[in-house]
């Protein structure tokens, strides 16, 4: 044999050197999300955020560690301050607080490789006997083995694969393992302590393909496949995040798929987020593998919330969202009445049943945000209908104060501001007033419901001697929107304020209540008559529940 082969040979056994049928065998995966994501080279800062392992612990009550990347966790410091939201951070909503603790220890940028090198040994200090610790790790076990970020492990789940690489910008020596190997020294790290482990796939991309439904931003070939492979060989659950958001994903349309995530096509918005948490919940609940049942007696209820509407057979619902004008008191015969109330009087209820969810103050971003949307939206029914008000409190003020207010436009806009807000202070996505209005829309039909944009009551001003209207700002706004998602439009605004202007100022005054916006019993009836007039005149399905 030639010494220049026998030298090769040797060079191989330790791995430092690779051949052409080598580097073909150990090739980076290519970093198919393209995204320009987190390096490790924040990690000072990221520490000063970053829970200290096991600092949550209550007595001897056990602790849910969370390892993961920026789907997990974003950002450096974790605050949403670029719009982009880790599940993680909700994660805690999912569970029973006085049972157990959940430690976010995630790190944005950080693959299988990396972060079982650099951040593990940490984890591991703060982890006890009985303490649970979840796993989703890939997204970043690409590109570059040896430069950069350099931050990829060999592809699959052989245990005997490794590649000896020097990093080109340090000197630094490093043994790279395949992805599998990671998961398993993880699990068998865990295990030696007395924890359990959990191996989750991937949370989702946003690769919505019209062409092939049903196949949202799936790894079931790669490393969800892996990690299942993994759990298995190891005995260990394993929860399909991939799946069981993607599902999900696959019932919404484009426009709502887009908005759970921001600014790229795998981080997620505090939406994305949220429904990714909750599918990790829910993979926790229905997971048979007994290793999982001390964890599934620690969840808190999972139920949807819903509204307390009574349904009766054969009758659709017609739910009523707004604000104070509403729904008010509506008690006293003299006090502030919403026309809501009045539904009644232009409702047939032997045929459908009126559900007033409307709430004094709000603005459509706030009702969203107080989860009363999240309430409709899981009650709705095929058949059923939603009346959609809004804009009294949309403006104003939008990151202090009441905080309340929109971006006053009907376009897909939407900017990220530090809201202060009482004592506390946070980062949030703040949308159009259109766009919120379009989420409810398209909510609405996602469950096979009807929805009407309903115009705002004018106010009781009369510029001019003719009441006041807002045609060049929120009309403007509601009938763009109406344009634009072809939805049932009732100009309540200006149906109302014909009728006054009709009645005269000095008449007007008794059908509002002491202010300029908030309308007596007389008031509220006009209203309601309004809403029968607005869907006659647009021969709206709801009509045929008319008296």
């Amino acid at each position: 044999m030639k010494k220049k082969d026998l030298l090769t040979l040797l060079l191989l056994g330790y791995g430092w050197t690779a051949t052409a049928q080598t580097a073909q065998k150990f090739r980076p995966m290519e970093d198919v999300n393209h995204v320009v994501d987190l390096t490790l080279d924040s990690l000072e800062l990221a520490n000063t955020a970053r829970p200290v392992p096991g600092s949550s612990r209550q007595g001897d009550r056990p602790v849910l560690f969370l390892v993961g990347n920026s789907t997990m966790r974003t950002g450096t410091k974790g605050n949403g301050d670029n719009g982009q939201w880790g599940w993680g951070f909700f994660a805690h909503e999912y569970f029973d607080e006085a049972k157990i603790s959940v430690e976010n220890h995630a790190l944005g940028g950080t693959s299988s490789r990396t972060f079982y090198r650099r951040l593990w040994p940490d984890v591991k200090k703060g982890i006890r006997k009985g303490d649970y610790v979840i796993i989703e790790l890939g997204h970043n076990d690409n590109g570059p083995f040896d430069s950069g970020r350099a931050r990829a492990s060999i592809r699959g789940i052989s245990p005997t694969d490794s590649l000896n690489v020097t990093i080109k910008e340090t000197g630094e020596r490093e043994t790279v393992y395949s992805y599998g190997e990671y998961l398993r020294r993880f699990v068998r790290e865990c295990k030696a302590l007395g924890a359990h482990p959990i191996l989750l796939s991937l949370t989702p991309r946003n690769a919505w393909d019209a062409n092939r439904p049903g196949d949202v931003g799936r790894v079931n070939t790669t490393f969800g496949l892996w990690a299942r492979q993994v759990a298995e060989e190891q005995d260990i659950p394993f929860i399909d995040l991939n799946e069981i958001s993607a599902a999900k994903y696959d019932k919404f349309s484009t426009w709502k798929l887009n908005y759970h995530f921001y600014l790229d096509r795998i981080h997620t918005s505090a939406f994305g987020a949220r429904l990714n948490a909750r599918s990790a919940a829910e993979g926790i609940a229905a997971c048979t593998h007994p290793g999982i049942s001390g964890l599934q007696a620690c969840l808190a209820d999972m139920e949807l919330p819903a509204t307390n509407v009574k349904r009766e057979e054969g009758k659709p619902v017609v739910f009523i969202t707004g604000d104070s004008t509403v729904k008010n008191t509506d008690k006293d015969p003299d006090g502030m009445w919403g026309w809501g109330s009045q539904a009644a009087t232009v409702f047939d209820t032997d045929k459908i049943t009126v559900a007033n969810e409307a709430m004094a103050g709000r603005s459509t971003r706030t009702y969203l945000e107080e989860g009363r949307w999240e309430k409709v939206y899981n009650s709705i029914r095929p058949g059923d209908f939603v009346l959609i008000q809004f804009g009294h409190n949309d403006i104003g003020d939008i990151d202090r104060g009441k905080a309340r207010g929109v971006i006053a436009c009907a376009q897909d806009t939407s900017h990220v501001y530090r809201v202060r807000k009482g004592d506390r202070s946070y980062n949030e996505v703040i949308y159009s007033f259109g766009w919120y209005l379009k989420k409810f829309i398209d909510d609405v039909r996602e469950k096979g419901g009807t929805p009407i944009l309903v115009s705002l009551t004018p106010r009781n001003e009369w510029p001019g001697g003719k009441i006041e209207r807002r045609n060049d700002s929120y009309g403007k706004w509601y009938r763009e929107v109406a344009a634009e998602t072809a939805v049932e439009f009732v100009d309540l605004h200006n149906i109302t304020a014909d009728a006054l202007d009709r009645i005269g100022q000095e008449g007007a005054k008794e059908y509002y209540n002491h202010d300029h916006t908030h309308t007596s019993l007389k008031g509220a009836r006009l209203n309601a008559q309004g809403i029968a007039q607005g869907l006659r005149q647009i021969d709206s399905p709801l009509a045929r529940y008319l008296k």
